[in-house]
């Protein structure tokens, strides 16, 4: 199923894939990571101007992570605001994303909490480092295989 913002961009050549709609009928949208920054700027001038939220995930144990960008349209006199959600899904190897900071300030501390809990990496970004561990952390904790440095887990003694 193909939604409004979907059918904007495929007829204006952008390239991009619908995900469908979630519960709240809010559209979802994947774009790839070499493409999200130009289609960033494009959704600003488009109306989407107001980023409510960046956040990221690891999708599998050594699988792909994902970026995700709630975006809404806020006018004045409008009711209900329209809003997008974009996901932009980057290889556990190279994880890097195109910053959106320049386009959203408020991506700024958003951006790198994603960097530290997963070690996304967002290019062009203007203060890219830990903000939630010190910075002699090892690895990526929020990463489904981090494994604990000097954890020894209790095992049942059957």
């Amino acid at each position: 199923m193909q939604g409004c913002l979907s059918a904007w961009l495929v007829k204006h050549g952008l390239v991009h894939r619908s995900l469908g709609f979630d519960y709240q009928g809010v559209e979802t949208l994947q774009i790839e990571s070499e493409d999200w920054h130009s289609i960033a700027v494009i959704l600003y001038v488009y109306g989407y101007n107001y980023l409510r939220s960046q956040c990221a995930y690891d999708v599998a144990p050594g699988g792909l992570l994902a970026s995700v960008y709630h975006l809404t349209r806020i006018e004045y006199g409008m009711d209900q605001p329209e809003e997008v959600c974009i996901k932009v899904f980057v290889p556990r190897g190279n994880p890097k994303i195109p910053s959106i900071f320049w386009v959203w300030k408020s991506a700024d501390f958003q951006e790198r909490e994603s960097y530290d809990m997963l070690g996304i990496s967002y290019d062009n970004h203007p203060r890219l480092k830990r903000i939630l561990m010190p910075e002699s952390c090892i690895g990526w904790p929020l990463r489904k295989d981090y494994i604990v440095p000097n954890f020894d887990e209790i095992q049942d003694a059957y």
